[in-house]
């Protein structure tokens, strides 16, 4: 990012694929092997696109889950809890896209694309817009040449945009790959605001806010008392039951650390400022997720035996500490999606 803040800057890791990325792929795959259609991760295309995981170097349950039968895999809470994540995910920003295309956006930027199957698995909803996938040129050339030997290629409105996000400026790099400013835009942020400085958030944000009005964004972020928490974090002091799953995490995000969450509650404040209005927030691991996307067909939901199952251990490691205050711990620590868009000006007489 330039010293004024009016670049978009990701300071993202130079490997070609994190292993923040292989983990969220495997939890797509294994909740896509769901058998019960109501709940399950429409992303049939990403283990395709992950290959052998095994050889990706990624010591967590959710990439081993790949190897086993999915009963089998959805018995371990660490699986579980990401599965569900990504079913949230997924569907809010599958749900948001189709909003947006619908409402006449006919340009889609992914930004930070990494392993993103939009563009090929949303062919039909996507056959009218232009498709932009950006993100550093090891991590792209990875991914096409993954999209070749499963797919045999692209499709013809998907364009790939190589970016250094640390010295280009992302709307010329854009422009030169045919990119129109002046077009209604969506643009989909994945899995990425909590790993940037907050002036790399609130560039990327503008950026979008400058669109035409109708142009919007989905993303995911975390709230800034997560981030401190875990910054603050003393794994000694952690409950033996639930120290090795903290462990675990913490490996995973060795190379990745969190940097950026907005504060509790002031979403709505924090994107308004930057000239975006929210449409929807949605807490990942909140009761409205749960009714919205982890119910199944028979009223249960994805994984609630081993849930339940493991919140009770948890619980009884940590007896002192009050229910309310658990329950208060947990509301502020969030990870929340949001869809926003680019209001039009009102003018005032």
């Amino acid at each position: 990012m330039n010293g004024n803040g009016s670049r978009p800057s990701f300071g993202l890791p130079s490997a070609p694929i994190s292993r923040t990325a292989v983990y969220v792929a495997a939890a797509r795959a294994v909740g896509a092997r769901e058998p019960d259609p109501v709940t399950r991760n429409p992303d049939r295309l990403v283990e395709r696109f992950l290959g052998d995981a095994s050889q990706l170097d990624v010591d967590h349950p959710v990439v081993h889950a790949l190897e086993l039968d999915y009963d089998d895999a959805m018995e371990d809470i660490e699986v579980v809890s990401a599965v569900r994540m990504m079913m949230v995910r997924t569907r809010f920003i599958d749900d948001a896209l189709e909003r947006a295309v619908a409402d006449g956006a006919t340009q889609i930027v992914i930004l930070g694309a990494g392993l993103d199957t939009h563009a090929y698995r949303c062919r039909e909803l996507l056959a009218g817009t232009r498709v932009f996938e950006v993100d550093r040129p090891s991590t792209q050339a990875l991914k096409r040449r993954r999209v070749d030997e499963v797919l045999g290629g692209a499709p013809d409105n998907t364009t790939y945009v190589a970016v250094d996000f640390g010295t280009e400026d992302l709307a010329d790099v854009l422009s030169r790959h045919g990119y129109d400013a002046s077009r209604q835009t969506f643009f989909i942020l994945e899995g990425v605001t909590m790993y940037l400085p907050e002036e790399a958030v609130r560039a990327t944000l503008r950026f979008v806010a400058a669109h035409l009005p109708g142009s919007g964004i989905v993303f995911d972020f975390l709230t800034g008392e997560l981030i401190r928490t875990m910054r603050g974090l003393d794994i000694a002091t952690v409950a033996p039951a639930v120290r090795p799953i903290i462990e675990r995490f913490l490996t995973l995000i060795r190379d990745e650390p969190f940097h950026f969450g907005i504060p509790f509650g002031t979403e709505r404040e924090y994107l308004g400022e930057l000239g975006l209005e929210i449409r929807e927030v949605l807490v990942v691991g909140g009761e409205e997720a749960a009714k919205r996307y982890l119910t199944k067909a028979d009223g249960t939901q994805v994984g609630e035996t081993t849930l339940a199952r493991a919140m009770a251990r948890f619980a009884a490691a940590a007896p002192s500490v009050p229910v309310e205050q658990m329950r208060e711990h947990h509301r502020m620590m969030t990870h929340k999606l949001a869809a926003a868009f680019v209001p039009h000006v009102v003018s005032r007489a």
